[in-house]
């Protein structure tokens, strides 16, 4: 995911983290916070689970944020 902030400095720093997420999906999922790339730690088995929904937040250095939803 990628957000942007016009903002200069500590206000313009976007950190992206889970807002909404099932144990079993942050078991699946990691998400690195600077940089806001979601990649697999497990294999999926869409016999097991055929879909999954994320929210992610992207908050700036100071009180801004937004969420996206993942499917």
């Amino acid at each position: 995911v990628t957000a942007t902030d016009a903002d200069e400095g500590l206000y313009g720093h976007v950190k992206y983290s889970f807002h909404r997420i099932s144990e079993r999906a942050s078991e699946l999922f990691h998400l690195e916070s600077k940089i806001g790339e979601i990649t697999l730690k497990d294999n999926l088995d869409f016999e097991e689970i055929s879909s999954l929904e994320l929210e992610v937040q992207a908050r700036d250095g100071g009180e801004l944020f937004d969420v996206a939803k993942i499917t």
